[in-house]
């Protein structure tokens, strides 16, 4: 065989590009903590950072819809009130609630939280629809949860919040992987760039009307460094990361993709000690190898 080759048949420089690509992807993604941390620092709330967000990376989302509304599959009748629903929890619901938890909790934990989202999906699977979990998936979980409970019991000493926030991330965490099951099907049958960007649109809506029923309008004129954050929100951290990752798996598959993915709560850990002043314990370093270990096994089954 050449040594230029994969065991897959992709050629080192194609599996390499396709690796940084999801690599990348990842860090932009985890990124979207540390950007909405600093937000934060300009007074304005989850409702608005959310909004913002949500604004700036629609054009793009509406543009990919439209341009897949006129090609492929078309929607079935039912698909529409599918695809509200799946809008409205995978991409409003998780995201209202992680960036209310970002509020109280470091950005390492809450980019550990999220990381548990195959846990929760291998839970909701087996308490739904009754899938047995085999004792390599225990262990998965249990190693996995040890580690966010070291993280999360070293940040207690933050302040009260903290059960508030991890709370909070934590039903994030939950409500994208009710997307995840959910729309498995759909994904099948529309294709996943098709369904996100539907889905997207279905979230703006959502995220702007909420703004607009809780806070007035004046609360849009902000100062220009936070237009400048929620650029980089809505466009790297947003928008970005999507397309990514789906060029990734069409590359290297889900499963290498998924486990390049991993260095999304590293990052994070030091991008937060980098650009937030976040401190690096041992105790974090010691929670997010157990966690890393932990959704590792689980990749691996």
């Amino acid at each position: 065989m050449d040594k230029s080759t994969t065991h897959g048949g992709l050629t080192r420089a194609a599996f390499l590009s396709g690796l940084g690509i999801a690599v990348g992807g990842s860090v932009l993604f985890s990124t979207k903590a540390i950007v909405a941390k600093l937000l934060y620092r300009y007074h304005i709330d989850a409702v608005t950072v959310i909004a913002f967000r949500m604004l700036f990376s629609l054009p793009v989302f509406a543009a990919v819809a439209l341009w897949k509304m006129r090609a492929g599959t078309p929607l079935q009748p039912d698909d529409r009130w599918r695809i509200l629903g799946l809008g409205l929890v995978g991409y409003y619901l998780s995201s209202f609630l992680d960036f209310l938890g970002l509020q109280y909790i470091s950005v390492g934990l809450e980019r550990l939280i999220l990381f548990l989202t195959p846990t929760f999906v291998l839970l909701i699977s087996s308490t739904f629809l009754k899938q047995h979990i085999s004792r390599r998936q225990w262990l998965a979980l249990l190693t996995s949860y040890l580690g966010i409970v070291l993280v999360f019991v070293h940040d207690l000493r933050g302040g009260s919040n903290v059960a508030l926030g991890a709370a909070l991330v934590t039903g994030s965490a939950a409500a994208y992987a009710a997307y995840l099951l959910l729309s498995g099907e759909m994904v099948k049958r529309l294709g996943s760039l098709k369904l996100v960007s539907y889905a997207m649109c279905v979230s703006t809506v959502a995220c702007v009307g909420q703004f607009f029923l809780l806070r007035p309008a004046s609360g849009l004129l902000q100062p220009l460094p936070v237009y400048g954050l929620s650029l980089v929100n809505g466009l790297l951290c947003t928008v970005a990361p999507v397309f990514m990752t789906m060029i990734a798996v069409e590359r290297i598959g889900a499963g290498t993709a998924s486990q390049a993915g991993m260095i999304g709560p590293v990052s994070t850990l030091f991008l937060g000690a980098l650009l937030l002043g976040e401190p690096v314990t041992s105790w974090q370093l010691g929670g997010t190898a157990l966690v890393l270990a932990g959704i590792y096994l689980l990749s691996k089954k």
